[in-house]
């Protein structure tokens, strides 16, 4: 059964998974092999899909906690620091070692709003979970694991089905660790580019409902959302947007969709129906933090009705 949130308290979110540093470029095209351009823009950020999905969680008003291995290189303080001013607490299980923080190359076209990313990510990272996981996953009302640093996404997930805590699944892409993910998860939240080793977009959520997942959401850009959930199915569409940013939209709506899970009124058309609205403010908005703003705004308004 999904926790309720504790009304003397916020609704608290585990999110277990990348933390990196984003350099990001608006362009007006992708450079060429062997051409060098301007970019119009520049930010840098914390990126991640874990990460994002955790700074969303905590821009709709939810504490958002982050199990992620970011050791002392300098880097890392900077990674740190930009959680910290948008309302992320940090737990490190690399604490006290240097390791290479991954840092992502992005180019944004201005005209699209689509974006390239190069990185060096954790799907094949050692780190192991620290010793509080445990009791964070005991204080969580919602768990999100993105398949990177797997030791530790695995140990989240044994911990939340232990407790019968809700699990949503990241499943960006696949990697290796996400059958054993799958396994344990509640919520398996897709985009159009996941696919399951042999199987094509509609048998992978297919084959995700027949392993015995109990809701599993497919994304498709600017598409209707599909689902399946408790013998149950349907089409969500996704309000059109002036799109000039789409990085980090599908983490944003992660993010956003573990906080209206743990919402009793919210059903799985309601939570993806929120959500997309939320990730389509993503891409309305250019740069990797401005849109939180926004966001602020609107549920502070919606606080007040």
């Amino acid at each position: 059964m999904r926790n309720a949130p504790v009304s003397e308290r916020p609704t608290v979110g585990l999110f277990v998974g990348l933390a990196s540093l984003d350099v990001l470029h608006r362009v007006v095209k992708p450079a060429a092999v062997n051409e060098k351009i301007t970019s119009t823009a520049q930010f840098v950020a914390a990126g991640g899909p874990a990460a994002n999905a955790a700074v969303t969680f905590a821009g709709l008003g939810g504490e958002a906690i982050l199990v992620t291995a970011l050791g002392d290189d300098p880097v890392a303080d900077l990674v740190r620091a930009d959680l910290s001013e948008y309302g992320v607490s940090v737990v490190d299980a690399a604490v006290g070692t240097t390791r290479a923080v991954p840092v992502s190359a992005v180019a944004v076209v201005e005209s699209t709003g689509d974006r390239s990313v190069v990185s060096l990510d954790a799907v094949n990272s050692d780190a192991a979970a620290p010793a509080e996981l445990g009791d964070l996953v005991a204080d969580a009302d919602v768990v999100l694991v993105d398949g990177h640093h797997p030791l530790m996404a695995r140990a989240a997930v044994n911990h939340a089905r232990a407790r019968s805590t809700t699990v949503v699944v990241d499943a960006g892409r696949w990697k290796p660790v996400m059958s054993d993910l799958a396994a344990y998860a509640t919520d398996m939240v897709c985009s159009n580019d996941f696919r399951m080793p042999g199987a094509d977009d509609e048998s992978a959520a297919a084959a995700l409902v027949r392993s015995g997942v109990r809701t599993v959401v497919t994304t498709h850009g600017g598409d209707p959302v599909d689902w399946w959930s408790d013998g149950e199915s349907g089409s969500v569409p996704v309000e059109p947007v002036a799109v000039v940013d789409t990085l980090g939209a599908g983490d944003a709506f992660h993010g956003a969709y573990s906080y209206f899970s743990t919402q009793i009124e919210s059903g799985v058309a309601e939570r993806i129906a929120r959500s997309a609205r939320v990730a389509a403010l993503r891409c309305s908005v250019v740069g990797p933090r401005a849109w939180l703003s926004k966001l602020r705004v609107e549920q502070t308004r919606k606080r007040e009705r």
